[in-house]
């Protein structure tokens, strides 16, 4: 079952991921690991409870909206309950969409809901960071 997010959620998904420039080019293989790594990290961070390390792979746009590790961490506890306590995570696809690398993550939640969630992510002077997260619904599944 996949959940709807609240219009203002939505809406602030949808600005973030249309206001950054797109990534810098990287090598295939330290994309994929980098990438994959930098979501890991960050999901691995909510798992503990630890949102001022959490906060570190969000992106620079990201760390200025929401300015505390704390506001960011309400935001997806209230917002993305999948994300900060996942039961399961696959990474699928990666695509490059107009020079925005989007990675494609499955969660299965604590109670066994299924979520498809796009990561957009930027390549920084820190690494790859996250820069916005699409919960995606029906028909961005193809179904």
């Amino acid at each position: 079952m996949l959940r709807r997010l609240p219009f203002p959620l939505a809406a602030l998904g949808l600005a973030l991921a249309l206001s950054f420039t797109p990534a810098a080019p990287a090598a295939a293989e330290e994309g994929d690991a980098g990438i994959a790594r930098t979501i890991q990290s960050q999901l691995d961070a909510f798992l503990a409870d630890d949102v001022a390390t959490a906060f570190t792979f969000a992106s620079p746009g990201i760390r200025q909206l929401f300015r505390t590790p704390e506001r960011f961490g309400e935001m997806v506890r209230s917002g993305y309950p999948m994300v900060w306590r996942p039961a399961e995570v696959r990474y699928l696809e990666r695509r490059d969409i107009g020079g925005r690398i989007v990675q494609r993550v499955m969660i299965i939640d604590q109670q066994g809901g299924l979520h498809m969630l796009d990561y957009l992510m930027i390549r920084t002077d820190a690494g790859w960071q996250i820069a916005g997260v699409e919960l995606l619904r029906g028909p961005a599944l193809g179904a």
